[in-house]
């Protein structure tokens, strides 16, 4: 039991990661940027081609995240700043667009079937009495808990994270103060990006596997673990992202691999019917980025 609480940690770190993404587009934007899940997807699938290709893995790691990095401040420039004076649906779609754009690209040079994601990290275990945790697992783990705490102090102790943060409260007053939202906004979606193909990449690693289409079964539940953590904040996208790892791993534990959806779901289900605003709630949201 302790082994399967371990694994839906180390599958929720991802979810964690995801659910991050999301949560800084629309904490701070309140803009649901539906192009994260195919950032994520080109996190795994460039570094794949890159690494087929020869390039050795930390350099294909590398350039697969600053092209990730690229395609997000591209989605910004022809969603969010192109758009801004458009319907708020507008730019949504157009970033719905961008998921499709990108799955699509990758679908016409590498087909549907999922790829077998190279072993790049020395398969080595550590154990702890009965435990067993895997290196890329550990890996995943850690990293995951270094970004979220790296971006919680970066908004909190840093000049430009309050202007960030002064922006998600009210942008008129933020720009009357001097902030350029000209260049926040950017800065949002490349961290946003960023956050969300190093989740990519560490689902590659960790399931050995890729696919165009990797990114919306995860975005659908990195959604599901902003809403169950609390719009906006980001320890409650945490708190969802790990809860939906537990509730993946256990139910195939429990009762096999067809219940995964319904647990999840059926989770974010109850806790909408108890606790709409979610675990962390919105009269938090603010103090919480």
């Amino acid at each position: 039991m302790l082994q399967q609480l371990i694994n839906g940690m180390m599958l929720g770190s991802v979810y964690v990661l995801i659910a991050v993404a999301f949560t800084l587009s629309i904490g701070i934007l309140n803009f649901l940027n539906f192009s994260i899940p195919g950032l994520f997807m080109l996190g795994g699938m460039i570094s794949w081609v890159l690494i087929s290709m020869g390039v050795p893995p930390l350099l294909a790691f590398g350039l697969a995240f600053l092209i990730a990095c690229a395609c997000a401040l591209v989605v910004e420039k022809l969603t969010f700043s192109w758009m801004k004076g458009s319907d708020h649906e507008v730019p949504l779609v157009s970033s719905l667009g961008f998921l499709i754009l990108f799955e699509q690209i990758l679908l016409v040079f590498y087909g549907s079937d999922q790829q077998a994601f190279p072993k790049v990290i020395p398969n080595a275990t550590l154990k702890l009495g009965d435990l067993v945790i895997g290196s890329a697992q550990l890996l995943g783990l850690v990293l995951s808990i270094a970004i979220v705490i790296g971006i919680s102090r970066f908004l909190k102790k840093t000049r430009v994270g309050r202007g960030i943060r002064a922006i998600a409260e009210d942008t008129t007053t933020a720009e009357f103060l001097g902030i350029n939202v000209n260049v926040v906004v950017p800065l949002i979606f490349l961290i946003s990006g960023a956050v969300a193909a190093i989740g990519g990449m560490l689902f590659a690693v960790n399931y050995s596997q890729v696919s165009p289409f990797m990114g919306e079964e995860v975005g659908f539940k990195g959604i599901s673990a902003m809403i169950i953590g609390g719009m906006g904040s980001v320890w409650g996208a945490i708190a969802g992202g790990l809860l939906i790892g537990l509730a993946e791993v256990m139910s195939i534990y429990f009762l096999g691999s067809d219940f995964v959806d319904l647990s999840v779901y059926g989770l974010l289900l109850i806790i909408l019917m108890v606790r709409p605003q979610g675990l962390f709630g919105l009269a938090q949201v603010r103090e919480k980025l």
